[in-house]
Formats: structure tokens, C-alpha cells, sequence
């Protein structure tokens, strides 16, 4: 790890600290000006922002910093939930103020993104309207088993084929699990009837997408009213009904509002599960929107097949506690690049 990014890292979790402060934490010793000189590069390159002047002088990250620099998710996580040092509470400056600001992917990134989809679109221009939904179907099945996977589910993608091909049901497991898997499909055959679904997205396009991927499964339908906790995280979100809803709108807002199509679906992937606006089936949601927005622009979908789930936890926790989004972004394209080389 470069001192820089020790720097920067330090920051992230103690904003206004002094150069006093931020010495003794590197693990090699520089000398006073060089930390000067340092902190006066990353404030040029728009990481840092200096707060105050002369002994009263203070660093913190700027907004893009915080939200998208690295962070090391081993060493993270190495701690006891309990002794992470964490934002346990739902962040309201996040979706209003911090991330209209922030550019969540680099130039090189965005390159690499808008290279998979041009390729993306010529394949489709190469193939029937058959072809492409056999493909679709092919898609449809990995992520069913994958988002499923996700949330605990013991079916296997064979068994997951066998099922939603066949309606054949595997034995030894419960009738909940067969259900959650055929509710994906409904959701993501609902999704390519009416493509443009998604486009402009609205609260209640996303109740009817929850509604969908919870049916059959005792799942309240409506935004929550009482509070709900998160496995391995003191991370709380909101427990108001009233709050829960204007969230949601402020990141439709949002959403609608970015005018780059990676951009919005990463962001549904994120903040519809940190909003936990519903009892269960959040973060199903969020996979299920975020691929109809980005095929209601007519851009790959995700199905997520090579994600180890564990991985896909942390990322999302970090989001949670950090509100940092680079391990998620890290995902995110990876499995975009693996959609378009895989299916089409």
C-alpha cells in the first residue's frame, strides 16, 4: 500500500484530522514537509479538502474520494463486527447531497464498459429475436440461481434449470426456495415483455418488482413501518414508513436524473439495498431493477453467476457502513464484462 493511499485511508475514517494526527499512522516514516507535500498532491487531485489555516489546519476526503477510493475489505473485515468503526445509521446527506456530486466510475473504467457494449449491441444486431431470447432465458436462469444463492437458497443451477424449464421441483428442498426461484423468472419475463418498464423509474415500478420476486412468500407487499436489522452489521436503516418513502424518491430522483446508464444501475443496486425499504427481498429487488433499467436502455444485462456470494455480502456491507462503493463497482463491472462475453 503506497503512503498516499494510507493517507487517504486514514482519512476516511478520522475526517478532520491534523497532520499531527495523520504521522504516526503510516507505516513508513516520512518527515513533517513531506506529509505536506503529499496532502497539497491529493488536494490537487481533488481528493482531500482543507478545512481551517495555520495550526488550526484540518484534512478530510472530498465526497468523491469517500465514496469511491479503495478500501481494503481483508483487513476490514478482519475486525469483529462490533469493533469496526462504522456509520450505524441511515446517511440523509448520501443520496441528496454527496453522490449527485460524485462520479462513480473513472474514464478508463467508463472505456472499458462502453467497449463491452458496443460489442453487446453488434452481437445483438447478428442475431434473431429467438436467438436473443433463448439467450435471455439462459441469462434468466443463471441469475434466478445466483440472486437466490445470495439470500441462502440451496437449489443448485441444475436443479434451478430443471425448475424453471420444467417446473420440477427438487427434492429435499422446501417449497419457499422452489418459490423465490420462479418468482425471479416472472419478474425478469415481466421485465422483457415491457422493456421499457424501467426506464423512467418510479417508486412504484419498484413495489411492483418487489411484488413480484416476494409473492407466495408472506412478504408484506408495502413499504415496511417498523424497524428491521441486518445480519453482521450495526448498520440500522430507517424505521420510518414516512422516511423509508422519501428516500426512495429522492433516489429515483436521483436515478433518473444521472444521464449514464452504468451509473444508474449501479446506483439502484446500492441504495435500494441500503434503503431496505421492505421487510425481505431488498436486495433481490435491487438486482431485478438495476437489470431492468439496463435493459430498458437497451444495454446487457447482469445475471451475476461468478460472484461469490460472500464477496457480494462484504462489498455491500461496506457500502452500508462506509458508504464507500468501489468494492461494489469492482463487482459490478466484472460481471457486466462476464455477461457480455458469456451470453451474447
Amino acid at each position: 500500500m503506497t503512503t498516499e493511499i494510507e493517507i487517504l485511508q486514514y482519512l476516511h475514517y478520522n475526517p478532520l484530522a491534523k497532520r499531527s494526527d495523520i504521522l504516526p499512522s503510516l507505516s513508513k516514516q516520512v518527515s513533517d514537509r513531506t506529509l505536506m507535500r503529499m496532502l497539497s498532491e491529493a488536494t490537487a487531485k481533488g481528493h482531500i479538502e482543507v478545512v481551517g489555516r495555520g495550526p488550526a489546519t484540518r484534512y478530510r476526503l472530498t465526497p468523491q474520494a469517500h465514496v469511491t477510493m479503495e478500501l481494503n475489505l481483508g483487513t476490514y473485515f478482519d475486525k469483529d463486527v462490533d469493533e469496526r468503526q462504522v456509520q450505524e445509521s441511515f446517511n440523509f446527506e448520501l443520496i441528496n447531497e454527496i453522490l449527485p456530486k460524485v462520479d462513480l466510475f473513472t474514464d478508463e473504467e467508463l472505456q472499458r464498459l462502453d467497449n463491452a457494449q458496443k460489442l453487446f449491441r453488434q452481437h445483438l444486431s447478428e442475431m434473431s429475436e429467438l436467438e436473443y431470447r433463448k439467450e435471455m432465458e439462459r441469462l434468466g436462469i443463471d441469475l434466478s440461481w445466483k440472486s437466490s444463492q445470495i439470500e441462502g437458497n440451496t437449489y443448485s443451477l441444475l436443479e434451478t434449470e430443471r425448475l424453471l424449464k420444467e417446473k420440477q421441483t427438487a427434492s429435499g428442498k422446501t417449497k419457499e426456495e422452489a418459490v423465490m426461484l420462479l418468482n425471479h423468472k416472472d419478474a425478469l419475463d415481466f421485465i422483457l415483455d415491457v422493456p421499457d418498464y424501467l426506464k423512467d423509474l418510479t417508486v412504484a415500478h419498484i413495489e411492483e418488482i418487489h411484488a413480484l420476486l416476494t409473492k407466495e412468500l408472506g412478504v408484506e407487499r408495502n413499504i415496511r413501518h417498523r424497524r428491521v436489522g441486518i445480519t453482521g452489521t450495526n448498520y440500522t436503516p430507517l424505521d420510518n414508513e414516512f422516511q423509508i418513502r422519501e428516500a426512495l424518491e429522492d433516489t429515483v430522483r436521483l436515478i433518473n436524473g444521472k444521464n449514464n446508464i452504468f451509473e444508474k444501475a449501479l446506483l439502484a443496486l446500492v441504495l435500494l439495498s441500503y434503503i431496505q425499504a421492505f421487510t425481505d427481498g431488498n436486495k433481490r429487488t435491487a438486482r431485478i431493477v438495476s437489470n431492468g433499467i439496463l435493459i430498458a436502455n437497451g444495454y446487457c444485462p447482469i445475471s451475476f453467476r461468478t460472484v461469490d456470494s460472500i464477496d457480494y455480502k462484504k462489498a455491500m456491507l461496506m457500502f452500508y457502513e462506509q458508504n464507500n462503493i468501489s468494492a461494489f463497482k469492482r463487482i459490478f463491472i466484472d460481471q457486466f464484462l462476464f455477461a457480455v462475453k458469456t451470453y451474447f
